[in-house]
């Protein structure tokens, strides 16, 4: 790691229609090494990395490269400078085959006109190679994981000599095994005296791959320090400006009667004979690995897709599973995983989007009511500390927690009786994630049902009174609280475990 920056920043600030989102940050990129920038959400991290790598000009403050005042002007011009942005959802050509993607936007030329097709071939089988990845340069990526249309673009970087890569939260869609092989690849990056800047709400990730950490907290530089001088505490501590010593509070509730039955459901090619209960007060966690059915079976009960077998019941009443329409008129949520896809409008606004699974609520007889909106928008944005300037606010201005909130309110307008959470802090920050186990917590006091698929093992130990593990599409244990482990759960997701009755 060299003591010189490859990349530095002075005094920028960056303001859109309103306040400041940067103010005066600082920050150093040093040459070979793996630069952690961590911050809650809205704390002004994307937006720094894209100052630094072209997609928005700074509205005051200096880039220097090298010890060079540079002027960024676009992500192209970034790029000719070796600077290169992987974003969280990779930007790919699903219909391009690999090497097409590889060279999309920088492809070689011989003569005047034409693209020297044989020779990108050529290179991107040389760097897939270097980088031992599990595809090759004449494949689709239609179809492929996340995982490995990631590394495509870490190859489309290589291809475009990338001395810095930027890395937007790589690792939300990612298997604990492709995390494994992503961080591989990011220290045979290192090894090459290549930069990277890794951006993740996941601290263990932080502890685990970065050498320096920077902070940042409402738009404002906190500390840069040595990793392995912080603990998880201190790193929280910086990010929210206070301690959180139980981090996942468990609140303990009486249990009541089964609110959600589900028996023998079935799905053919996705899952088989899944049965579980949630009763009123109670959290039931269903964990697994990616692609083991948790959210096919959610999406199932829910009216999403049709079952071939099997039966659902909500307090008793069968459900026919054949709409969400059923699915919310018989008092069930179901708050999505894809937010941004499946679970907002993002070009309405936060009032729209939190009466939209309620609209009756805000008509009478047809007539839209604005006032019946902002009263219930209100109520809903002070109970789950919304941070936003106005409910009339596009919802897709928010960041990733106060977007999660916002669906949140939306199904909780329904008055719902079970509540299921496909991972319900994916890509949110420390404190944030620490306000919605509250909001958790509330509900089931209040006699909800919560059905909780989550992937992160903290949620589902912390939370959960009992839990269900899914394994290539059917339950292959169940645990209650008191013999619920980590080695135990994970057994179990890969197929080796055995069932534990609550």
């Amino acid at each position: 790691m060299s003591e010189n920056p490859i990349i530095s920043t002075r005094g920028i600030c960056k303001s859109f229609t309103g306040p400041l989102v940067l103010e005066n940050v600082d920050f150093d990129l040093l040459g070979g090494e793996i630069h952690a920038l961590i911050g809650e959400n809205g704390a002004g991290k994307s937006t720094l990395m894209k100052i630094i790598c072209g997609v928005f000009p700074p509205s005051s403050g200096s880039i220097f490269l090298n010890g060079v005042k540079t002027h960024i002007a676009s992500p192209h011009k970034a790029a000719e400078l070796g600077i290169v942005l992987i974003h969280q959802e990779p930007l790919i050509f699903p219909d391009l085959n690999v090497t097409e993607n590889i060279f999309a936007g920088h492809s070689r030329k011989t003569g005047k006109a034409l693209v020297d097709r044989k020779g990108q071939f050529r290179e991107a089988e040389r760097l897939i190679k270097s980088l031992n990845v599990n595809f090759k340069a004449g494949d689709k990526v239609a179809g492929m994981s996340v995982a490995d249309q990631q590394m495509v673009e870490i190859v489309s970087a290589l291809s475009q000599d990338a001395r810095v890569i930027v890395m937007d939260e790589p690792t939300a869609a990612l298997t604990s095994g492709e995390v494994h092989n992503l961080f591989k690849i990011i220290n045979m990056l290192k090894s090459e005296g290549r930069s990277v800047i890794f951006i993740s709400h996941r601290l263990e990730e932080i502890n685990q791959i970065s050498d320096r950490v920077t902070v940042l907290r409402d738009g404002r530089k906190i500390d840069t320090r040595m990793t392995a001088e912080l603990s998880q505490d201190d790193i929280i501590r910086m990010m929210v400006g206070r301690s959180i010593t139980e981090q996942i509070p468990k609140t303990e509730t009486r249990i009541g009667e089964t609110a959600l039955e589900v028996t023998n459901l079935t799905r053919r090619g996705q899952f088989k004979d899944v049965s579980l209960t949630v009763r009123r007060g109670e959290i039931v966690g269903l964990a697994g690995l990616v692609g083991s059915g948790r959210s096919e079976v959610a999406q199932t009960i829910f009216g999403i897709y049709p079952a071939d077998s099997g039966k659902v019941a909500v307090n008793g009443t069968p459900l026919s599973m054949k709409s969400p329409a059923e699915a919310i008129a018989k008092k069930i949520a179901y708050v999505t995983e894809d937010r941004q896809h499946d679970g907002l409008f993002l070009d309405f606004t936060v009032a729209n989007n939190i009466s939209a699974a309620a609209w009756w609520k805000v008509y009478n007889k047809g007539v839209f009511r604005p006032e019946a909106e902002k009263k219930l928008v209100g109520d809903y944005v002070d109970k789950l500390r919304i941070r936003l300037h106005s409910v009339k606010q596009k919802v897709k201005e928010l960041s990733g927690g106060n977007q999660q909130k916002t669906v949140l309110s939306k199904w909780m307008l329904t008055e719902p009786d079970v509540l299921i959470l496909d991972e319900p802090t994916r890509g949110i920050d420390v404190g944030a994630k620490a306000e919605v186990y509250h909001f958790i917590n509330e509900l089931v006091k209040q006699g909800k049902a919560v059905l909780m698929i989550s992937s992160e093992m903290t949620e589902i130990l912390g939370l959960s009174d009992r839990t269900y593990v899914m394994h290539e599409g059917s339950i292959s244990a169940v645990f209650d609280r008191s013999g619920m482990n980590k080695e135990a759960i994970m057994l179990a997701a890969v197929g080796g475990g055995k069932n534990q009755d609550a």
